[in-house]
């Protein structure tokens, strides 16, 4: 059973930055592709990023040019550099990959439990 840990969030100021983490851990065979989504307050969760095993980014446009998703596959490791965050940034944020636990099943996605970002002075 694959597991993903998110850490990093906490409180941070307008204008502030922040990095996100997350680690697969488990048996895995291959890891395809990891996101970042996050979901306000009242509202439904959105993608926030994107990024294939071979590196091809997706955004939001709401975050482009101010966050960045990176991966590493030799670490089964996920993270979100956070710039210029603003207030309506407030959010949980979590981290999703499709895997593929063997090579004889089919690969499923799998969710992390979620870490808070709140942006506020």
């Amino acid at each position: 059973q694959v597991q993903l840990v998110e850490s990093g969030g906490g409180l941070v100021q307008p204008g502030g930055s922040l990095r996100l983490s997350c680690a697969a851990s488990g048996t895995m065979f291959r890891i395809y592709d990891m996101g970042w989504y996050r979901q306000a307050p009242g509202k439904q969760r959105e993608l926030v990023a994107t990024i294939t095993r071979d590196g091809s980014e997706d955004y939001a446009d709401s975050v482009k040019g101010r966050f960045t998703i990176s991966r590493d596959n030799a670490k089964n490791t996920v993270a979100l550099q956070m710039n210029s965050l603003k207030p309506e940034d407030t959010a949980v944020y979590s981290c999703n990959a499709r895997v593929q636990s063997s090579i004889l099943r089919p690969s499923v996605t799998v969710w992390g439990q979620g870490t808070q970002v709140p942006v506020s002075s």
